[in-house]
């Protein structure tokens, strides 16, 4: 396999072309430069730093501060800090209260449930909503019967549902505003007992058939977020003829995939021994697997921008930062559960066995998913600055399933995809601009996909007037053909199947010598308590009157603050300084991460890049004693 040069990355979708593609192509060197965006910078759309005047920032910059400067700065600093501790025991507040409510979905339009799985005859914990309202509007008044409907699947990664819908401008919105009949997926905090993948896949072919029975004239379009794009290409390939295009945003596929020191997540199931960890943290969780966990794996990512940016932008820019930080939060911080059948089935398959594109996803007995069986169009959204799924993780199975270009048109399928050259992961299903403008795209642009001649594409958008508001023809979208073979990336395949094998051996292991204690020792009771006491809750409730009586104060002196704030003006002498010396901190912090990162990846060579090492380590552990024999599984 040849080397990428960051796969089609001058290939990009823009809002202006020379724009993105000078974005495109300085992608690769940033890393170490300015800290690309990533899940946690919020899109840029919650995090957006105040306006300046660059001129007079520049005029007062060289000025000292006088006297009155750093009086109004001290005033201005306790002023921003009260309101910005009270904005987060708001965020505590906020929190508490989502989970005394049942921790419902997040979603900012109004909605009737048809179908609840968990009164099916094999529950599961996924409903059906259909959105019945928008602006004001209602279904009958913005649906056009004519278009095709949505369904909008989101993640199970952790977090609850809503991140396609928790605004206006959002997938819902856009699809609202398109005319579309728009459907969403949700699912609940806890997952019905032994619920499996194929329970969930099966509920999803139902609520399908659900829509479509509702539309005969137009199959359904299927919308999955991240990790909801797997499940969808598996249904896609069980429902042939049942639904129309399906768009998949920022969904990893081939797992495996990616760059060394730009996409270190994929090496944590080698470095952490595979799947015997989730499957501890399932059986200690009484049977759950708390998904406080994976959004702790993504806030470790980019610690920099967990730990200290976000909260250093919430400081500086508190005034205006504020409502959109608690809008976030409330999503973020709403922490839902997985079975341990799903969660062992999605690390051993997906995570660590890559068996997605390989065609040996085994769905249930008898049944295994085979990509090549999609007949419906399939879009990709990917971006170049998501670090969480890169664009090798969202393209790298085509050609994988698909040896060659003319292979691809003989099985008369249709892939089309475009990316962003520099948005975040979230920013794919939150970032407003991204909702304006790609997302519209896509969805005017489904009967010119459906109408394209078998073969891969990129869709390119051409938007002279830099409005993401605006509507065709303002703006244009071509499809330009594309070669399956240039999407191939080399990587080190043969170290991923030794972590498959190791993996293999120590589920084993732990299957048999310790589940069965973690499992007598765990409780209803002892779940809640680890429940509760997971960092990344601690860390927000706390900060709660409710457990922090002295927060009381702060709220007390934050009302009337807000109500007499004066701020200083963004080129403030000091304001600068500050913001400069919070960069630096993050400089600082990036540089540990990538030391972190780097030495990660040392470690991965070390442990699995080395055939030789590899089975001579798993040799001494096969030995048999007394005979000399030794039990060497095939290291390549």
């Amino acid at each position: 396999m040849k080397t990428p040069t960051s796969p089609q990355k001058p290939r990009t979708s823009q809002r202006t072309t020379a724009v993105g593609k000078e974005a495109a192509v300085q992608w690769t060197h940033r890393q170490a430069k300015d800290l690309p965006p990533t899940v946690l910078d919020h899109s840029e759309e919650l995090l957006k730093p105040a306006p300046q005047d660059a001129s007079s920032g520049m005029k007062r910059a060289a000025e000292a501060p006088s006297a009155q400067d750093y009086f109004d700065y001290q005033r201005d600093f306790f002023e921003r800090t009260i309101l910005f501790w009270d904005t987060l025991r708001q965020r505590a507040n906020n929190m508490l209260e989502h989970e005394r409510v049942g921790m419902p979905p997040l979603l900012d339009f109004k909605y009737e449930t048809l179908l609840d799985a968990r009164s099916f005859e094999r529950s599961v914990n996924y409903a059906l909503l259909r959105i019945t309202e928008i602006d004001g509007h209602c279904w009958d008044d913005c649906v056009d019967s004519a278009k095709p409907p949505v369904i909008i699947v989101d993640p199970r990664a952790g977090h609850g549902p809503g991140i396609g819908g928790f605004k206006r401008d959002s997938e819902v919105g856009m699809a609202m505003r398109e005319g579309h009949p728009v459907y969403f997926v949700i699912f609940f905090p806890e997952p019905a007992l032994g619920q499996t993948l194929a329970d969930v896949l099966h509920v999803l072919r139902r609520f399908v058939e659900e829509v479509a029975l509702r539309h005969p004239d137009n199959p359904p379009v299927l919308y999955g977020n991240c990790q909801a794009g797997w499940a969808l290409t598996l249904l896609s390939a069980d429902c042939a003829g049942l639904v129309g295009p399906v768009v998949l945003n920022g969904s990893p596929l081939s797992y495996w995939a990616g760059e060394s020191g730009v996409n270190p997540m994929r090496l944590s199931g080698g470095l952490l021994g595979g799947s015997w960890l989730a499957h501890l943290t399932a059986d200690l969780g009484n049977g759950r697997f708390d998904g406080a966990w994976l959004a702790q794996n993504f806030e470790n990512l980019k610690p920099e921008k967990a730990i200290w940016e976000k909260y250093a932008q919430l400081f500086s820019n508190v005034d205006s930062e504020q409502a959109r930080f608690l809008e976030f939060e409330r999503w973020w911080n709403g922490f839902y559960f997985l079975s341990r059948e799903e969660i062992l089935a999605i690390v051993e398959n997906l995570f660590i066995g890559n068996q997605l594109e390989q065609g040996l996803f085994q769905i249930c007995q008898g049944c295994t998913a085979d990509l090549r069986r999609i007949g419906n169009p399939i879009v990709i959204f990917a971006s170049y600055g998501d670090n969480i799924t890169p664009p090798h993780q969202a393209l790298g199975w085509i050609p994988a399933v698909y040896k060659d270009t003319e292979d691809l048109k003989q099985a008369g399928q249709r892939i089309v995809y475009l990316t962003n050259p520099h948005v975040g992961h979230l920013g794919i299903f939150v970032s407003a601009g991204v909702a304006r403008l790609e997302h519209r795209a896509i969805l005017e642009s489904l009967a010119e996909i459906e109408a394209l001649a078998p073969g891969l594409y990129e869709m390119k958008i051409d938007n002279p007037s830099g409005d993401p508001d605006c509507h065709k023809p303002t703006y244009s979208i071509r499809f330009e053909p594309r070669q399956v073979e240039d999407l191939k990336t080399d990587y080190p395949q043969e170290a991923f199947e030794r972590v498959k094998q190791v993996s293999t051996f120590n589920e084993a292991l732990y299957r048999a010598f310790v589940s069965p204690w973690a499992q007598a020792l765990s409780t209803p009771w002892t779940a809640q308590m680890l429940k509760w006491l997971h960092p990344m809750r601690t860390s927000r409730y706390l900060l709660s009157e409710t457990f922090s009586p002295w927060m009381r104060g702060v709220a007390l002196l934050a009302e009337p603050l807000s109500k007499n704030r004066q701020p200083l003006a963004p080129h403030h002498p000091l304001i600068e300084r500050e913001r400069e010396a919070a960069g630096e901190v993050t400089h600082a912090l990036g540089r540990l991460r990538e030391g972190r990162d780097a030495a990660s990846e040392q470690a991965f060579r070390l442990m699995f890049q080395n055939p030789v090492l590899f089975a001579g380590v798993l040799g001494m552990v096969g030995k048999e004693g007394g005979n000399g024999n030794s039990v060497r599984p095939n290291a390549d």
